[in-house]
């Protein structure tokens, strides 16, 4: 069932994503050759702690860390480690989550592992405005399938895959609520969107094809062939009228952002 939001609880789901962003700041800022990544995923937890809130991954199906950490070729979930020391050259994406009040906040991005090479650079670049490009399709009145075709339009413009067995989702009281965020589509097809709908939308962009395979320990996620991959993401809600709000991007203004409006 999808579940509508009133502007109360859209304004609790506005503090757990400012919190969010302030978190996933921190451990971006930590980011550099020589870094842990189990001890990104150590500051990623106490911060979220220190502010009250709940890791949300924590336990999530059994998920042992509260950040994803996916290195070059990993997609997604991938598990913190002592031994997964970041190399320079390398990109690395950090996806977390948390509870605030009872409120879910979920976002991602990706991040150079100091000097990278321009093809890596352009990939981050292009997941990123294809974010843009699908939230400026999240109107009230529209579709899934106008977000969809709007992110797939950007990537695929790039000559890049589009990860297609992983998608967005609702969010609130719970992670993972429906609708499904496809990151293609059709303009026109799929679920009516509405003012209060609440959705982490995340396009997981591959440098060349899309399929992808899952890793031994049961939770990366990787690209069949490989190629690197990028992740981006926010919570974002839908408005009555206009663009809709990126609840884990406090300060943002859609007038100063040109993020995706040549796939308008």
């Amino acid at each position: 069932m999808i579940t509508v939001k009133n502007s109360e609880q859209i304004a609790c789901m506005r503090r757990a994503g400012a919190l969010l962003y302030e978190v996933l700041q921190a451990v971006a800022r930590e980011v550099k050759p020589g870094v842990t990544t189990a001890s990104l995923d150590r500051l990623a937890e106490a911060m979220i702690r220190d502010h009250g809130a709940i890791p949300s991954f924590l336990g999530y199906d059994g998920y042992p860390a509260s950040l994803c950490t996916s290195v070059d070729s990993c997609v997604i979930h991938g598990i913190p480690s002592e031994g997964q020391i970041l190399r320079g050259g390398s990109i690395l994406s950090l996806d977390c989550g948390l509870i605030l009040d009872g409120w879910q906040a979920d976002s991602a991005l990706t991040v150079p592992v100091g000097e990278i090479p321009l093809a890596a650079r352009r990939l981050i670049e292009t997941t990123e405005r294809a974010f843009f490009a699908g939230a400026r399709k999240a109107l009230n009145g529209n579709t899934l399938g106008d977000i969809g075709s709007a992110v797939q339009s950007v990537a695929e413009s790039a000559g890049y895959g589009v990860i297609r067995d992983y998608t967005g989702h609702g969010i609130g009281r719970d992670m993972h609520e429906e609708p499904s965020v496809y990151n293609f589509g059709l303009p026109g097809h799929g679920q009516r969107l509405c003012a209060g709908m609440t959705l982490a939308i995340e396009p997981m962009i591959s440098q060349d094809d899309w399929h992808t395979d899952e890793g031994n320990d049961g939770w990366a996620v990787l690209t069949r062939d490989g190629a690197l991959s990028a992740h981006y993401e926010h919570t974002i809600a839908i408005t009555e009228d206009g663009l809709p709000e990126i609840l884990t991007l406090p300060g943002h203004h859609w007038e100063e952002d040109t993020h995706g409006a040549d796939s308008l």
